[in-house]
């Protein structure tokens, strides 16, 4: 097998001008480039990374690994924690950097390139909140559904009809969408009845479920989380939608490629072109300057290679230092930012919209004082249990867990990947999961226990080598969503474009009110994972993580405080009412105060939407696309 390395998309028109400029190709930018050129209109696409293919980002199972290759990945370092010493508690903390390990992608799709691919359909409730805050009924539940339907292309194998039920009462009760440009699927069912231990923790799994929810052996497990009728508030087994079709990775870079192929003359695509500054006319967005060059931005990775040297395609030089080329992109009809939570309020500001303190202390033209611009940041909790087998997985035996570096290799789980995309690592790794409800308060579920077949205990420089160095692990990973902090800020460390901003999340009780739930619902998930560990009695040596000393519930609070991460940052240019001042967007993303400016990624969320941000994400770059085109049309 080979991957391809020579892009397409770098045979750009020569023109810059076009109808709309988007800055970042992830889940809001990507898709909504791809939908405002299907309608006709001409649309520059800017992205700072690169188009880079290999095997990291096509199989599934190699996503940690995605997210570690240098020639994908933004190495962001976040602060948890204001306080030196609280912070220095965690063991992920990288004095040097000072901050823990935060991957984004860098590359064509943005983070969906890099993720773990789970597309888990928010909550019906996400969207009623944004429909009452906004009074547009279009941001309801059922109207975001049917867009969940329409770009969805499910071709999983179906949760078992529940008792009384025909396999024509589940699909028309699921109400999958199948003709969608993204595809979904969850792991085969076949692929956990190959290991004797797969089997043995998926059966603590559903053992677990049916114990401490009620849930009679008559109804079938695992439960299908995106089907219409499973409801907000389920708690039991259930299996994990991923972006995965015919057994490779996909989302916002194949629907953009995909695009730019049917309408070349519509769709441009710059690549390695890290966006500056949006510039005006007066307070109006007409265009986007921007940089040329490779790993331009500070978040890049320095002196080390992807799976480009190991993987037989020719890993680009890292540039010398140089001043990059600068240039325009001009935009007839609106510039929209979907850069992300780091990079969309960075851009804002360093264009003069922002909080008008911290503009005037780095002698920033404030053109428009807006306070709202990277505060609200913030993230899900995730902690995880660690176990020690007694032995190895024997499905392991011979297998690295990693892409061997001659593809032509016969280490079989690879081998029938490359072969028949198809086996184990055709799936994301996960092998199943719970969904339940915390002690918290909340009417809806708002835990995710899932297991993993290797050790994973958060980001930190080479985790994802670490986490397939021994094939006698097992990661039980507690996510808790509906978080309460919104404390987190964004700043600028400075005024030029390629330093990153200073990301401070504030956990806890540096946070505001309610982190006591937040950490009361970590808590019970570990409760749960603990209770799987229990029914694997046979299976299991001993517990990693938090390990035994970690026993009564302030000993676990004191565990969540000082390891939690998060992989979801969202919030920092939230949609609100005009009588909020820290409200950035109106309804329809538009930047208040700024004609011809929208925002279109994690940055808009008030409150973090579901369990995974992926999906949500997708599904407000398709209300975009409807916003923008009802208000410009449709030209074809």
């Amino acid at each position: 097998m080979s991957e391809e390395h020579v892009s397409p998309l770098d045979q750009s028109p020569s023109e810059d001008e076009f109808d709309f400029v988007i800055v970042g190709s992830g889940a809001g930018g990507g898709p909504l480039a791809a939908n405002l050129a299907l309608a006709g209109h001409s649309v520059l696409l800017l992205e700072a990374g690169d188009d880079h293919r290999c095997p990291y980002y096509s199989v599934p199972i190699m996503q940690a690994f995605a997210s570690e290759d240098s020639d994908m990945r933004w190495n962001f370092y976040v602060r948890h924690w204001s306080d030196d010493l609280t912070q220095r508690q965690d063991t992920k903390y990288v004095k040097e950097q000072d901050g823990v390990l935060y991957p984004r992608g860098s590359t064509l799709g943005g983070s969906t390139a890099v993720s773990a691919m789970v597309t888990i359909y928010p909550h019906p409730g996400d969207w009623e909140g944004l429909a009452q805050l906004t009074g547009d009924p279009s941001w309801g539940a059922e109207p975001m559904r049917e867009r969940f339907r329409r770009l969805e292309r499910w071709r999983g194998v179906n949760a078992l009809p529940l008792p009384g039920d025909t396999e024509a009462d589940r699909d028309r009760k699921a109400a999958h969408g199948d003709n969608g440009w993204l595809g979904t699927t969850r792991a085969d069912p076949k692929v956990g009845g190959r290991d004797p231990i797969f089997l043995d923790i998926i059966g603590a799994m559903e053992q677990t479920s049916r114990e401490r929810f009620g849930i009679p052996g008559e109804t079938p497990l695992p439960r299908d989380p995106n089907a219409v009728d499973t409801p907000p508030d389920y708690q039991g087994l259930a299996f994990i939608p991923v972006a995965v079709a015919d057994g490779q990775r996909n989302g916002s870079r194949e629907r953009v490629l995909d695009v730019q192929r049917r309408h070349p003359d519509r769709l441009a695509v710059r690549l390695n072109a890290l966006a500056t500054k949006v510039l005006l006319d007066g307070d109006r967005a007409v265009g986007v300057e921007y940089l040329v060059g490779e790993r331009l931005y500070g978040a890049a990775p320095s002196g080390d290679v992807g799976c480009a040297a190991s993987h037989d395609v020719s890993p680009r030089p890292i540039p010398a230092e140089a001043e990059p080329q600068r240039r325009v992109a001009r935009a007839r009809r609106e510039v929209i930012l979907a850069g992300g939570a780091f990079n969309t309020p960075q851009l804002l500001k360093l264009s003069g919209i922002g909080p008008k303190d911290e503009l005037e202390r780095l002698d920033i033209d404030v053109l428009v004082d807006a306070p709202g611009v990277g505060e609200n940041l913030h993230d899900r909790y995730e902690v995880s249990v660690n176990c020690q087998l007694d032995r190895d997985y024997p499905i392991f035996a011979g297998a690295t867990l990693d892409v061997p570096s001659d593809l032509s290799a016969s280490d079989g789980l690879f081998a029938e990947w490359r072969d028949d995309r198809d086996g184990p690592f055709a799936t994301n790794g996960s092998l199943a999961a719970i969904i339940a409800k915390s002690s918290a308060g909340t009417d809806d579920s708002d835990l995710i226990v899932f297991s993993l077949p290797i050790d994973f205990h958060g980001y930190y420089p080479g985790y994802a080598k670490d986490g397939g160095r021994r094939h006698d692990q097992l990661t039980i990973v507690v996510l808790k969503a509906h978080t309460n902090n919104r404390a987190g800020s964004v700043t600028l460390r400075s005024t030029d474009p390629r330093d990153t901003p200073y990301i401070n999340f504030r956990y806890f009780e540096e946070g505001s009110p309610g982190h006591e739930q937040d950490v009361r619902g970590v808590v019970d998930g570990i409760d749960i994972a603990r209770e799987v560990v229990r029914h694997l009695s046979e299976d299991v040596d001993r517990e990693l993580v938090p390990g035994d000393g970690a026993i009564d519930p302030e000993d676990l609070a004191t565990f969540v405080r000082e390891q939690a991460w998060g992989h979801h940052a969202c919030g920092t240019a939230k949609i609100g009412t005009s009588d909020d001042p820290t409200a950035v967007l109106d309804k329809d993303f538009r930047v208040r105060g700024v004609p011809n400016l929208r925002v279109v990624d994690a940055s808009v969320f008030p409150d973090i939407p579901g369990l995974f941000i992926a999906s949500a994400v997708y599904l407000v770059s398709e209300k975009a696309s409807e916003a923008i085109l009802s208000e410009h049309g449709v030209v074809t």
